[in-house]
């Protein structure tokens, strides 16, 4: 972000730019603490209706199981966005290791008790500390900007989706084979009174344990990538705090020209509101918006019944698909993503990733009039093989509004706030999304609008509109006013 990138020039007249080898040590540790995130979040989705159903809350009401399901999932995204920007503020001012820190703790400590939970509002007290604790998320982007440069950005950004993917792979497995073990391995726990008692303890106890082996590997290992980071004890001491910049500024080496970005005191929230931290938050907020959509809608219209309008899928068959995905998305990531970026640039990457998402929606009622016609054919799953390929665009378009949204930033002191506020409208965006997709969804089919097609028209509609807020990223990358 030091120099100006034109995104065509690269294309059309300059030399390849040598590119400078990634921190692979510290950037490895980083992939390994992004793990933590999805795990915790979605090792509760296969338990999560027969958890609601055993606490008691519907008294045997099934209708209302989705309704608490909903809600529980949720909040994880609902408390996360109260958060994530003051974690990320307070990154900035000392340091991003103390915040990856009290986030993983938090992680840890949230999973053993909703393990331990036993009545409605124990999960929701449990789930909900789970998002507010966990700031990590828009800190982990900030380092990553921060340990890299112009020639190797996209490269680094291509690697993260594996450690997400991977996470969201393994955690469904894990909350799937490891619940309710007394009575899944009656050989090896049909003793054990404890997980008789909790049964749903176990796959919340491994990402726990997980979360403090990765504490003890970033007290260990991690280094921080804030130069002068003010010691956590000083936030606690009255309002001094004001004179903290200052004080900051006078430590640093007043004959440092390379730092003079570093050194920029963090800015007020008010001051951070420019039109490109909005406009490259905003960009953020909408392609989460139709992505999350779609990830929502795809396993619930492989699980609907082919009359109503879905594949009539079970949900072993839906699981390899969504392993399939998770695969080849994560391979394609790291083999072809920073190839495509460094030769298409930003803003071409993000709206044809974008643009993906018509042909992934639109395969839905082809599908839909295909199956009824002829079951699932040879022609039904190749159209659900290309819609799983498609739909890995979506995931390019995240690397690209990454690169974005650093350079937005008004120095490299508000990094992470300006990661933080965009992480903020997504988590926002992760914690509607799924709900209103879902009610449309049902309400398409129960009152079988426009064929019981109508989800799928807004959801069009809504990729048209995340196409035009595209359009108003620039061609050049923004650079910070003093380069």
């Amino acid at each position: 972000m030091s120099s100006q990138v034109d995104e065509e020039t690269p294309l059309l007249h300059s030399q390849p730019v040598k590119r400078t080898p990634l921190p692979w040590f510290q950037f490895s540790i980083v992939l390994f603490l992004q793990l933590a995130e999805p795990l915790t979040s979605q090792v509760i989705y296969p338990f999560a209706p027969q958890l609601i159903r055993d606490i008691g809350i519907t008294h045997g009401n099934e209708s209302q199981v989705g309704y608490y399901v909903g809600l529980m999932q949720s909040l994880f995204f609902l408390t996360q966005a109260m958060t994530v920007l003051h974690w990320s503020r307070m990154s900035d001012l000392v340091g991003r290791k103390p915040v990856f820190l009290i986030g993983l703790f938090g992680l840890s400590m949230s999973m053993y008790c909703f393990g331990l939970s036993r009545t409605f509002w124990g999960l929701v007290l449990s789930r909900s500390l789970n998002g507010a604790l966990n700031g990590n998320i828009g800190v982990m982007k900030s380092m990553v900007a921060e340990m890299t440069d112009s020639t190797n950005i996209a490269q680094a950004y291509a690697y993260l989706p594996i450690a997400w993917s991977t996470g969201g792979t393994l955690g469904p497995i894990i909350g799937g084979s490891l619940s309710r073990p007394a009575e899944r391995f009656p050989n090896v726990f049909g003793t054990n009174e404890f997980l008789k008692k909790y049964p749903y303890f176990l796959p919340c106890a491994v990402p726990a344990t997980f979360s403090m082996v990765a504490w003890l590997v970033t007290f260990l290992f991690l280094e921080d990538t804030v130069r002068h980071p003010i010691p956590l004890s000083h936030l606690f001491k009255s309002r001094k705090s004001k004179e903290l910049p200052k004080n900051l500024s006078e430590s640093e080496d007043p004959d440092t020209d390379a730092n003079m970005d570093v050194e920029k005191p963090p800015m007020p929230l008010h001051a951070l509101l420019t039109p490109r931290v909005i406009l490259a938050a905003g960009n953020y907020a909408v392609l989460s918006l139709v992505d999350i959509a779609f990830r929502a809608v795809h396993p619930l219209f492989l699980s609907t019944p082919i009359a109503l309008g879905g594949l009539g899928m079970p949900p072993s068959i839906i699981g390899n698909i969504l392993s399939a995905y998770g695969i080849l998305n994560g391979v394609f990531q790291v083999f072809f993503f920073a190839r495509i970026h460094d030769y298409f640039g930003s803003k071409k990457v993000f709206i044809a990733g974008i643009a993906s998402a018509f042909p992934a929606f639109l395969s839905f009622p082809i599908l839909s009039h295909l199956a009824k016609a002829q079951g699932l054919s040879v022609t039904v799953w190749a159209i659900v093989a290309f819609q799983i390929v498609v739909s890995i665009g979506l995931s390019l378009s995240y690397g690209a509004i990454f690169i974005f949204i650093a350079a937005a930033s008004p120095n490299r002191s508000t990094l992470g706030a300006t990661n933080g506020l965009s992480q903020m409208t997504v988590s926002i965006m992760r914690a509607i999304g799924p709900a209103v997709a879902n009610s449309l969804f049902s309400l398409s089919i129960e009152k079988a609008y426009l064929g019981g097609y109508l989800v799928y028209y807004v959801l069009v509609a809504v990729v048209c509109g995340a196409m035009w807020t595209a359009s108003l990223l620039p061609r050049k990358l923004w650079t910070h006013p003093e380069e």
